[in-house]
């Protein structure tokens, strides 16, 4: 899910193809998405980032992956996990919308409005990606809010 979050933060403003077409450099930069790994980098790892041509060299969108994967540690500490933060969240405080995007912002670093939503939509916390009347909704459905979610 880390992955999934800095991909979709590195699209703002982007296409999905070109992320896509990046994804390989994003793994490699961010040593397989390790979220121990990244949430130690330092002033070197920042600077080997911001000077990568194989991903996307936006000091605040590579700041917001390193911020965010030391928000991520801290949630396996205290949850057991990024996962079970956003279930504990999804059925303790039943967030709409807005009260999730309100929640990442307070959060996570360059999580607005429509990043927060399609992330969670990718993740199936948010109903959009399909419409009710959509014969893989009901499927989707049944699978739950972390259907897409794997550990």
């Amino acid at each position: 899910m880390f992955e999934r979050l800095v991909l979709e933060i590195n699209q703002a403003g982007l296409s999905w193809l070109t992320i896509l077409k990046k994804r390989e450099g994003f793994v490699s930069a961010f040593e397989g998405f390790d979220v121990d790994k990244v949430a130690s980098y330092g002033e070197r790892d920042r600077a080997r980032l911001l000077d990568d041509p194989s991903i996307i060299r936006n000091r605040l969108k590579v700041d917001a992956a390193i911020h965010n994967a030391g928000c991520i540690v801290a949630m396996r500490k205290n949850y057991g996990g990024f996962s079970q933060w956003l279930e504990v969240q999804h059925r303790h405080i039943k967030l709409d919308k807005e009260a999730w995007v309100k929640l990442f912002k307070n959060t996570f670093k360059f999580t607005g409005s429509e990043i927060t939503s399609e992330f969670l939509m990718s993740i199936g916390y948010l109903p959009g990606a399909h419409r009710e009347d959509c014969h893989v909704f009901e499927r989707i459905s049944a699978l739950g809010p972390t259907w897409m979610v794997k550990g």
